[in-house]
């Protein structure tokens, strides 16, 4: 899986050969762009992690559209979609594919790959709703009614979502918070049931069983968010058991935790509900106390040019450091112990270490142990929310 991104570096995307994008873009229709960023971890992936078994690779020359070129990306985003309703992760809607790609691609249609993880199927059912109501095709429609009606079907009972659907094992199948698969489909059926965002057009019964489907996801949210042994409200894990409703372990590298990063998004989430319940204030000022307490003062992340290396899933000719400066923002570790709040790493071999030096360089370069995740909530977002709920 990649609940978190297993590479650091954002997404590099090439320009088209013999000049810039703007070659396309000269022949883009004349109408507002659609924001492309939730497809940027996923295209990083695609681009980025070494993957023998994806359906394409990408072409070192790959070029991309640029997100005023709406109909080719939502052709894209068409092409991908599966007989279920659902996407399959970690590949480029922005690639220029080759006919001979696009042929590879629909021969995969009924595969059972579809999952939310790396910001999958709510970012493309978002996008088409609102390509529909820019563009006004009816394949657009048809597309989007089958990503909700897959979205409400991969709802538990508990209100949550796993990470991948309609066949997931192992930890696949736990309440995933990592990589904005709860905050993310919990959005997307939020504007649905509210006709937000290019979902006017969208029929009264889906719209109801979307209603119905965000109350149960954020009951879920509120059962889900850790309460330490004296009782103390904190944030949410990256993945919690089904059963338990607690953090639970994922791959050999992320053992139960309280994330800053998934925190701050379901903390973002939340303060965007009109009108909130007591518990919802509670949730949200508890969450932005704990966020506030674990931020790391006087540090940053250091990432200087090294030896070339190959890894399993990722090449690197980076490494990285913590050092010292005064001068540098509040800093937050990905993951902290559940009853300490003490930042911690792991590496390949699942041993828990406590200095950022004693992760093995694999792991050091191949996932996001630090960042500035809850920065925005913090500095922004949260004064304004406490405003209207003091």
């Amino acid at each position: 899986m990649a609940v978190a991104a297993f590479i650091a570096a954002p997404a590099v995307l090439p320009a088209l050969p013999g000049g810039s994008n703007d070659s396309i873009q000269e022949n883009a229709a004349p109408h507002p762009e659609i924001s492309v960023d939730a497809f940027g971890d996923s295209a990083g992936h695609w681009r980025h992690i070494t993957n023998p078994h994806a359906v394409i690779q990408p072409r070192p020359d790959c070029p991309v559209y640029p997100p005023a070129s709406i109909r080719e990306i939502a052709a894209n985003i068409l092409l991908f979609q599966r007989s279920n309703g659902g996407w399959p992760k970690n590949y480029d809607m922005r690639a220029v594919l080759t006919e001979e790609e696009k042929a590879s691609v629909r021969a995969t249609r009924d595969a059972r790959d579809t999952t939310f993880d790396n910001e999958t199927t709510h970012a493309h059912v978002a996008y088409l709703a609102k390509a529909s109501t820019l563009l006004c095709e009816p394949g657009y429609r048809a597309a989007v009614e089958r990503g909700i009606d897959f979205i409400l079907s991969a709802q538990m009972p508990n209100g949550g979502w796993p990470q991948s659907w309609p066949a997931p094992e192992g930890f696949a199948a736990f309440i995933t918070f990592n990589d904005r698969v709860m905050a993310g489909n919990l959005t997307v059926l939020r504007d649905a049931a509210n006709g937000a965002n290019g979902f006017a057009w969208l029929d009264t019964a889906r719209r109801e069983k979307c209603r119905d489907a965000v109350a149960r996801g954020i009951a879920c949210v509120l059962a889900c968010q850790y309460r330490t042994a004296d009782g103390k409200l904190t944030g949410w894990g990256q993945q919690h058991n089904p059963q338990t409703l607690r953090p639970d372990h994922a791959r050999s590298f992320e053992p139960p935790c309280i994330c800053s990063e998934d925190t701050a998004g379901i903390v973002r989430f939340l303060m965007k509900i009109e009108k909130p319940s007591p518990g919802i204030i509670h949730a949200v000022k508890s969450a932005a106390a704990w966020l506030d307490a674990v931020k790391i003062a006087g540090r940053r992340v250091e990432t200087s040019t090294s030896t070339p290396a190959v890894f399993p899933w990722h090449k690197t000719d980076q490494d990285k450091r913590i050092v010292d400066d005064p001068s540098a923002p509040p800093l937050w570790a990905r993951m902290y112990e559940m009853e300490t709040n003490r930042p911690f790493f792991c590496g390949v071999d699942g041993v828990k270490v406590y200095t950022f030096a004693e992760v093995d360089r694999d792991r050091r370069t191949g996932y996001n142990w630090h960042g500035y995740w809850p920065a925005e909530v913090l500095g922004q977002d949260y004064p304004a929310w406490l405003k209207a709920h003091p």
